[in-house]
């Protein structure tokens, strides 16, 4: 085996692990679209499987600017995610008493009420 042999094994080797990070972003993408049914999504796995190389680049046409779209959205609210603080009451009474103000005008149930109260204890504690 010589050495243009061995770049052109690299060649196809780089082609077929390319191919498969496709197949599996696709896989992914399909999955966690809720807009396409169960019907849907059997059939695109069934066509990607059937017919690999056809079916991922039917996909890649039909929902690839959709791919693009649903990535941006996933990485927003992780984003979003990463910079969620708790709540902290600074001065738990006015919580408190925001609180029985929204209850007594019936914004909030009882319950809701409670909750507020207990988790503004809590804080000080």
């Amino acid at each position: 085996m010589g050495f243009s042999d061995y770049l052109v094994w690299l060649f196809w080797a780089f082609i077929w692990i390319s191919f498969i990070c496709v197949v599996i972003f696709i896989i992914f993408d399909l999955f966690s679209d809720h807009t396409v049914s169960g019907w849907g999504k059997a059939g695109w796995i069934i066509l990607i499987c059937f017919f690999p190389a056809l079916g991922a680049l039917i996909y890649l046409i039909a929902r690839g600017k959709g791919m693009a779209e649903r990535r941006a959205y996933g990485n927003q609210t992780v984003a979003e995610d990463d910079d969620y603080k708790p709540r902290r009451f600074d001065n738990p009474a006015d919580e408190i008493s925001k609180a029985k103000a929204l209850a007594d005008q019936g914004v909030i149930s009882q319950g809701e009420y409670e909750a507020i109260k207990d988790k503004a204890l809590r804080a000080t504690g």
